[in-house]
């Protein structure tokens, strides 16, 4: 199979790589997408070998190992999937990818398979970001990088749970917001205070601790770059991690409309690096996605 593989610091290549076969437990993904998040370009700096690109894949499966009820050949799922996980060949950004079953979840009908590839890393991380900072109900949340990708899937996942809204956005992309569930867009961190909690992916960092009232809540989604507490604040950040009961849930949202799946477009994989390159200059909404 052909997959993305860092041959040499901080350069990709499209390399040829025997076929996986999945064990115990395991699928193997036919890849119809694979997207490209800012992960990947950490891992692009990081100066390391011989890793392979990619965490979110979507695709059909074409073949099951034993032990895999309910999951056949030529079903439609996305997963997240870790490069470095023991059961790893390469990355998402392949031909086949190899994926705990238990990780993976069905695509359901009308949800294309580009944008569910859209979908994992991102809507896991807000969902499970947003558990960190305690119950919903008659509490204020703000979002910076409220449009980002993760940021668009926090705002709408946390107004579905109840919380109340304000978005740090640019003036744009008010309408989207606005069809997330953000009750008040802002374009200025100045513009709100006394908030519960701030979800800071935008890595506004100290900034973003200002609208937060004494004893309120702070999650970032940089482990060891969130910033120091203070006033009683409780800071945290996580490592998002696969979870593919979630994941159903979060892909039965974006069929029913609820979520957005956002798509910036396609990259072939043949000229996968420039995914890469389009990403690391910003400006673009939703993610790139890597195709076959």
């Amino acid at each position: 199979m052909r997959a993305l593989i860092l041959t040499a610091p901080g350069t990709p290549e499209v390399v040829e790589l025997p076929d996986p076969h999945p064990g115990a437990g395991q699928i193997r993904i036919r890849t119809a997408g694979a997207a490209v998040n800012p992960a990947d370009l950490h891992v692009l700096d990081s100066g390391q070998t011989g890793l392979g690109l990619g965490l979110d894949v979507a695709g059909v499966i074409d073949e099951a190992g034993s032990g895999v009820p309910g999951l056949v050949v030529g079903t439609r799922v996305a997963a997240l999937q870790f490069p470095h996980a023991p059961h790893a060949v390469a990355g998402a950004a392949a031909e086949y990818v190899i994926v705990a079953a238990e990780d993976a979840a069905v695509v359901p009908a009308g949800v294309d398979l580009v944008d569910a590839a859209t979908v994992p890393t991102n809507a896991l991380t807000a969902l499970q970001l947003l558990a960190l900072l305690g119950p919903p109900a008659g509490r204020r949340l703000l979002v910076t990088g409220a449009a980002g990708a993760v940021g668009g899937y926090a705002v709408a996942l946390a107004a579905l749970d109840g919380w109340s809204v304000v978005g740090l956005a640019r003036r744009r992309d008010l309408g989207f917001l606005t069809r997330a569930g953000a009750e008040q867009v802002v374009t200025d961190l100045a513009e709100v205070s006394d908030v519960d909690a701030v979800f800071d992916t935008a890595l506004l960092n100290e900034a973003a601790l200002g609208p937060i009232r004494d004893g309120g809540a702070y999650a970032g989604i940089f482990p060891g770059k969130e910033p120091p507490a203070e006033r009683g604040i409780t800071v945290t950040s996580a490592v998002v991690r696969p979870d593919g009961a979630a994941l159903t849930r979060l892909l039965g949202l974006t069929a029913d409309g609820t979520l957005e799946p956002r798509t910036a477009g396609t990259v072939p994989l043949s000229n996968a690096v420039a995914a890469y390159a389009k990403l690391r200059a910003g400006g673009q909404r939703g993610r790139w996605v890597i195709t076959p």
